[in-house]
């Protein structure tokens, strides 16, 4: 009998972590080891570790001897793995995340770090040398490595301020009492605080203020806990707990959180470069009904004068949520392709969603034959579980997963790309949304797939055709009503699909036969991995939201954890890894497909490193005021420490409803997501932007805003994707010694110098906000203002608009225009914003490329530097092919009127000429203290500006 979806999540947490364990042992029995047999490398060194007494075996069998490698890959990288002797113990594979170069490894006397040890029982201490600050001490507690469990301890400092450790809903500065991360990737509707959620990076910050900030990284896919915890015996410490794998350290010396963000970067590979038109307004929908709904929301944005760069489209477009299929009737190709062709027609973009989940099906509408899973099959591509496929149930009703450590499972992804999303005759896509990786079943474990999606209702019924109810201007004819359709003129475009009749009410769906298959694991593959593990109930259980009984708790709602893939790795492993492989998979099919273009793709699952496949959208919120402030911190997190720059929240929220005022101030603060999508469910009230008035102008006000500074924001990437420089800021990060700022988690930094402080509190119309000791200029009036270090209260501030302020020291490029489409945008001139320090002073950069492009022909990185009242303009000037130029230069924070104004530009045949700018050819505006200098020239060499 199916089990209620929900029964008994509620003591999921009393029921999981390590309570469930009934062994008798205790960790604090457990011996720890001895360190011989030390050799000094030129970078390092190595030794034996050995079991220093009488075995524990709290979770699994001690190991007796452990081997320690100690590599000073960098001045500011230290390495430390500590593994079984014999090797035999799971370890990340490199062709999933590639071991970091050490190329510049460096002796210990180079090193920032030192790396300190005691022999009996072995301990180790990471110290800063500059300060001889403690970064890392494993002397809290006893090393513990067993064949299903490890255990490892660090000291801190007392009231630490730790960041990091995700995917999660928490605050961004984490509790450090009594609390536990639990790392287990998880479909995770509502996105739940403190609980495990879809993407795992075990990954902190541990930020000390004028003693500086260090990173610690554990690369390990295995489920596990990180507890933070102060209690009077332990004191403050974090400790790690895993249930397989090994120990593979990597410390990050800093010493400023953006020091630690860069060399983080170096460790996980850096961010992609993403297309230009990725930062434009992205709408979509989980229900829109058909072809018609499509037309009318292009159509209705643009008549309502708000931009929009990318339409697209969730499972529905789906014949029965097949992938690789259309719905015949609802979203037949040939009108599919009218509607795509429309929106390219118009300088926009289409996107649709893929999940991994193929239908367990040998036929599709009108009996055809479902190739995918065919050739999957055939091919051997899918799971297995007792030598047949393995079957769970996703929106199609029964499905089969692909396995991404076949050899050939690239092949089968980018074949299937390339025919279902061929440009001539299929949907031709501009970017990818992929879903449900982590990976997501509806089965509790046990579950039999067939009764299961027959009880739920899987696929779900398909809503009633119809005919066009109204006209949409500008759509081909078949988009128009049209009186002979058999079908009424429905004017509900938003149907949830449960709502809707039966398609086929009286047919009994069936599965393709289960036959074993002969093309999986050859004989020889060996398991990866310590043999003869409890593979589902593993003795240490982590603290997962989904386990609600300890045998198969961990399989519950995704896959079993007892799964062999191809290759011997089994699911227990590397289920961290599938959102992952699969993001990598989809880049490689988006590029097969177009080769010199930048693929953008975006995921759920996510794990350390999936910033250089894709970006990342923070999954299925809802729409509530907590969910709108924590979107915040979840956007942070990502870009900032996990390296995911192109990132950001269904904006309104996707489950629930909205309200006209939480959706207008969401559409501001999502504004500066780098990822801004407006996104919600099919059980949800509609709420494109243009529904409401209110939300309508301040969509308008926003994207005009973000258009404006696409330029700036896309240096920004391109300085994440070139030295991990972060495209945003936490407060801390711009002040790391101001202690007001570690746990600010309402203001942040859009770039390095836009300080976004938004309306947090419901229908509110004034908000508190913090400024350090700078000086920072208001955005909309170039006021300045002093920070003072303190909190300051800023009043009236309608529901379409967003406190900005500049942090001094900034020459921003900005769009002298904004536009409907990105196109547009990049027509526009620039005009270069001076907002010098109280000294003067100020300094910026811009990068142009065509914004689309693989590789480049030609970029620009130009460099803007500004001191003693003049800018100057230098750097390389390669990119011609759009003509884009310098309309105009305005200086802020001025306190007396100038007596004239001047610009030159220098070529290298040239001498240096200064030109006075005619009367109108500069403005002062006494109210606002600024000078704007007209320039108009284009951006092809070096330009000085200046005024007296």
């Amino acid at each position: 009998m199916l089990r209620q979806f929900v029964t008994g999540l509620a003591w999921a947490a009393a029921a999981s972590g390590a309570a469930l364990s009934r062994r008798q042992a205790s960790p604090e029995t457990c011996p720890g080891y001895v360190l011989s047999g030390l050799t000094e490398t030129s970078t390092g060194l190595t030794a034996a570790l050995t079991l220093a007494g009488t075995a524990c075996n709290v979770y699994g069998a001690d190991l007796q001897s452990l081997s320690l490698t100690v590599n000073y890959d960098s001045e500011s990288r230290l390495h430390v793995k500590i593994e079984d002797s014999g090797k035999i113990a799971y370890q990340v594979p490199t062709s999933v995340f590639p071991t970091p170069p050490t190329n510049g490894s460096v002796p210990a006397a180079n090193s920032a770090l030192e790396f300190s040890y005691t022999t009996n029982p072995f301990t180790f201490k990471v110290i800063r040398k500059s300060n001889s600050e403690v970064l890392f001490d494993s002397s809290a507690a006893s090393l513990i490595f067993e064949t299903q469990y490890i255990r490892l301890r660090t000291s801190l400092p007392a009231d630490p301020n730790i960041y990091g450790l995700g995917e999660h809903t928490d605050s961004l500065r984490l509790n450090t009492t009594d609390y536990t991360r639990t790392l287990w990737s998880r479909d995770s509707y509502g996105v739940p605080a403190g609980q495990n959620l879809y993407g795992n990076h075990p990954i902190y910050f541990d930020h000390r203020g004028s003693k500086g900030t260090h990173g610690v990284f554990l690369l390990s896919t295995s489920g596990m806990d990180v507890k933070i915890n102060r209690t009077e015996a332990d004191g403050q410490y974090l400790e790690y707990n895993l249930m397989s794998g090994i120990l593979d350290l990597y410390f990050l010396e800093g010493p400023s959180p953006t020091d630690v963000a860069q060399q983080y970067s170096e460790v996980t590979q850096k961010a992609a470069m993403m297309p230009y038109w990725g930062f434009g307004y992205h709408n979509c929908r989980y229900g829109y009904r058909d072809f018609y709904s499509i037309a009318e929301v292009v159509y209705n944005y643009s008549a309502a004068g708000i931009p929009l760069e990318v339409m697209w489209t969730d499972i529905d477009y789906m014949y029965e949520r097949y992938i690789m299929t259309t719905d015949p009737d609802r979203f037949p190709i040939a009108r599919v392709r009218e509607y795509v062709d429309y929106l390219h027609a118009h300088n926009q973009k289409y996107i649709v969603m893929v999940d991994p989940a193929v239908a367990y099906q040998t036929e599709r509408e009108y009996n055809l034959p479902y190739q995918t899973f065919l050739r999957g099959r055939d091919q051997g591509i899918f799971l297995q579980r007792n030598n047949s496929i393995f079957q769970g149930v996703v929106w199609p009703g029964v499905t089969a997963f692909p396995d991404w450590f076949h050899p050939d499972a690239s092949d089968f992804w980018v074949n299937e790309f390339a025919e279902f999303f061929n440009a001539d005759t299929g949907v031709d896509i501009d970017a990818l949304w992929i879903d449900m990786n982590e990976a997501a079943n509806f089965n509790y474990f046990g579950d039999n797939p067939q009764e299961s999606a027959e009880e739920r209702g899987f696929p779900p019924t398909r809503p009633a055709l119809r005919s066009a109810p109204r006209p949409i201007p500008g759509f081909p004819a078949a988009f128009q009503p049209n009186a002979s359709s058999p079908y009424p003129p429905d004017t509900l475009g938003y149907a949830p699909p449960w709502l809707a009749p039966a398609a086929a009410p009286n047919t009994k769906r069936s599965i393709a036969e289960e036959i074993p298959l002969e093309k999986r694991q050859a004989t020889g593959k060996s398991l990866i991995g310590f043999p003869d593990r409890n593979l589902l109930n593993p003795p240490y259980q982590i603290d997962n939201a989904n386990t609600i009984e300890r045998y198969g708790g961990l399989s519950n709602f995704t896959l079993n954890t007892d799964i062999v893939h191809y290759d011997g790795h089994v699911e227990l492993d590397v289920h961290n890894i599938y959102g992952a492989m699969m993001s990598q998979y989809c880049r490689e099919a988006m590029e097969a497909r177009r080769p010199t273009r930048r693929p953008l793709v975006i995921t759920r699952s996510t794990f350390a490193g999936s910033g250089h496949a894709v970006g990342k959208w923070l999954g299925d919120n809802l729409s509530t005021w907590e969910l709108y402030r924590n979107s915040i911190q979840g956007m942070l997190n990502f870009a900032s420490i996990f390296q995911i720059p192109m990132v950001g929240s269904d904006v309104c929220g996707f489950g629930g409803n909205t309200t006209e005022t939480l959706c207008a101030r969401w559409a501001m603060l999502g504004a500066f997501n780098p990822f801004y999508r407006n996104h919600n469910g099919d059980s949800s009230i509609p709420q494109e932007f243009f529904l409401w008035e209110t939300v309508a102008e301040a969509a308008k006000t926003a994207i005009s805003i973000r258009y404006r500074l696409l330029d700036y924001i896309y240096t920004a990437l391109y300085k994440q994707h070139t030295v991990g420089t972060p495209i945003l800021n936490p407060m801390f990060f711009m002040y790391p010694e101001d202690s007001n700022t570690f746990p600010v988690e309402l203001q942040f930094f859009y770039g390095e110098h836009l300080l976004v402080s938004p309306v947090t509190d419901e229908n509110a119309t004034s908000v508190e906000i913090y400024l350090p000791n700078d000086l920072f200029y208001d955005f909309y009036t170039y006021a300045p203002i002093q920070g003072q270090g303190a909190t300051l209260t800023l009043n009236d501030i309608g529901f379409a608009e967003i406190p900005l302020h500049i942090k001094s020291g900034v020459v921003m490029p900005i769009r002298a225009e904004s536009g409907m489409t990105t196109t547009d945008v990049r027509k526009q001139p620039f005009n270069f914003l001076v907002a010098p320090t109280a000294s003067g002073e100020a300094a910026g950069s811009l990068y142009l490329d065509d914004g689309d492009s693989i590789e480049q022909k030609s970029t620009s990185e130009i460099t803007m530097s500004y001191k003693n009242k003049m800018l100057t303009i230098d750097g390389k000037f390669e990119y011609l092919a759009e003509g884009n130029s310098l309309k105009s230069v305005t200086i802020i924070g001025l306190k007396g009127q100038p007596k004239g104004a001047y610009w030159s530009k220098v070529g290298s045949k040239y001498e240096e000429v200064w030109y006075t700018c005619p009367e109108g050819g500069w403005h002062y505006d006494g109210e606002h203290g600024s000078v704007t200098i007209e320039v108009g020239q284009k951006l092809d060499g070096a330009i000085k500006v200046k005024f007296e």
